[in-house]
């Protein structure tokens, strides 16, 4: 006989979301995992003693990590999922019949919420994956990627002299340490970078194809702001358009890929500049944990005099390649380390001259020359200065510490570092863009930015606690799949050429 079921809605008798949720449900082993009773302690700070009660911070928190677990991206989306989940519901302690907070709540008590708060609940999940034993703290892989801002290019706006001037104005209005004589000479200065702004905006506007009116406007960070967001930057990568972004700097520990660092930057700055910052902040999470970095690594973007010197100061051994204008060695001239000169391959002196700046005023550089009498009569004149009268070298003044780095890339271990590095912390990344919700901030402002990749990095931890094993089943799940492969190719190695003679085929043999 058919069946058919009549659906009437009536009120429940019994009913209890404890019953109804599995006990091997995601969200049921998370709300036994986190504890975050501390948090009323720590936000009781921002309420007052009156008026109407505010969300709980508990359920806040919990929400928002809903958010990234499940890659919504927005509050809206947050509030419309929970009220369809029963293990949803569970996890922030709500029931089916309660109406749940109204999803501007989220964005204003995020707003409200100090930036400290978030990075001590990231601290707090990292240290249980430290005890969880997930954390070995010995190698740390870094690397970045661009966060699209909540912005459009539209709202591009191009800087003017009276807006530089404005903002001078301003400056000098809350200084009150200066004179009237200093106040001339830094006008002067002032007026001057003005000028020289507004000189290299004309130089990009030059000879580009079509009319004044109709050409292309490039725009860039020296020449336009967004009025939407102030903080985000203006970036591009090869093969996509340009974009308001903010830049986000992660830290991953290379024994079970979990996250040790995770801050915003400005999209316009290099990776070496914030690279003493990602590896400060690394130092200090790991510090609580007990643990010491030992070994950094990180690609080509990294390398700088000051990226260098940051690991040497700290005790770090670093393995970043060297960026493409470094030379180990000058062909046809030898370094006199002992006289602080080079020699060159008919035994004439570049003496150290003086240490200028380079392009752009961003390195500073040792400048060697030699003397115009010693290449005046040479035979390799033509080849070596043409027209000039002498021979310049200019070397960076952290020369040395790329040299110790070129020194140490050329060893086997370098290599496996590399391979190490891009199978480390590149998935961690794809994986926070693509399903964690760190495509893009739904904020403004760096430091909202900021809370929203660290929250990002909590759920990507926490899921990776829930799944841990420890290391005695993962060795053993290893352990078969070793075996399961073996078995394979030893039964394709023995019945294959026998069943491919049958039916005259031609063997192939997989490799594993």
């Amino acid at each position: 006989m058919q069946g058919k079921k009549h659906y009437s809605e009536q009120l429940f008798k019994s009913f209890q979301l404890s019953q109804r949720v599995p006990e091997y449900n995601f969200y049921r082993r998370l709300k036994d995992l986190l504890d975050l009773q501390w948090l009323y302690r720590e936000t009781k700070q921002y309420y007052g003693t009156e008026s109407q009660q505010s969300i709980d911070p508990v359920v806040f928190f919990k929400l928002i990590l809903i958010g990234y677990l499940e890659n919504l991206g927005s509050d809206r989306r947050i509030i419309n999922t929970v009220s369809m989940r029963l293990d949803m519901l569970y996890f922030i302690g709500y029931d089916i019949d309660e109406a749940l907070p109204w999803f501007s709540t989220l964005s204003r008590t995020r707003k409200l919420y100090g930036e400290q708060l978030f990075k001590q609940l990231f601290k707090q999940v990292l240290k249980q994956c430290i005890d969880k034993g997930m954390v070995a703290g010995k190698r740390q892989a870094m690397d970045s990627a661009p966060v699209k801002a909540n912005a459009s290019m539209d709202s591009l706006k191009e800087k003017t002299v009276l807006d530089d001037g404005d903002d001078y104005t301003n400056e000098l209005k809350d200084d009150d340490d200066v004179q009237g004589s200093d106040q001339n000479t830094v006008s002067a200065d002032r007026k001057k970078s003005v000028e020289q702004h507004h000189s290299w905006k004309a130089k990009q506007y030059k000879d580009m194809p079509g009319g004044k009116d109709d050409r292309a406007k490039f725009v860039s960070n020296h020449t336009h702001y967004s009025t939407t967001d102030a903080d985000a930057r203006i970036s591009v990568k090869p093969g996509k358009p340009r974009q308001l972004n903010y830049l986000a700097q992660v830290s991953v520990d290379t024994a079970s890929h979990v996250i040790t660092q995770i801050q915003s930057d400005h999209a316009n700055k290099k990776d070496s500049q914030c690279l003493p910052s990602l590896l400060k902040h690394t130092i200090e999470n790991l510090k609580d944990g007990n643990l010491e970095i030992e070994e950094v690594l990180a690609d080509a973007g990294y390398s700088s005099g000051e990226a260098l010197q940051a690991l040497e100061d700290n005790n770090i051994e670093g393995y970043i390649p060297n960026f493409g204008q470094y030379k180990n060695s000058r062909e046809g001239f030898t370094y006199d380390k002992e006289n602080d000169r080079y020699i060159c391959s008919q035994g004439k002196y570049l003496e150290f001259k003086k240490i200028t700046q380079s392009h752009g005023g961003t390195y500073k550089m040792r400048s060697y020359r030699s003397s115009s009498k010693d290449c005046a009569g040479c035979s390799l004149r033509g080849v070596c200065i043409g027209k000039s009268d002498f021979k310049k070298i200019d070397d960076t003044v952290d020369k040395p510490l790329y040299d110790r780095m070129h020194s140490r890339l050329q060893t086997p271990k370098a290599k496996r570092m590399k391979k190490l590095r891009s199978s480390t912390v590149e998935p961690v990344l794809g994986t926070l863009i693509n399903y964690l919700g760190m495509r893009r901030v739904s904020t403004r402002g760096i430091v909202q930015a900021n809370k929203c990749m660290i929250m990002a990095a909590v759920a990507y931890n926490l899921k990776k606690l829930i799944k841990w094993k420890g290391p005695n089943v993962q060795t053993a799940v290893m352990a078969i799949k070793k075996a399961k492969k073996s078995l394979c190719f030893c039964f394709l190695r023995l019945w294959q050429p026998l069943v491919c003679n049958t039916l005259q085929l031609q063997p192939i043999y997989y490799r594993y």
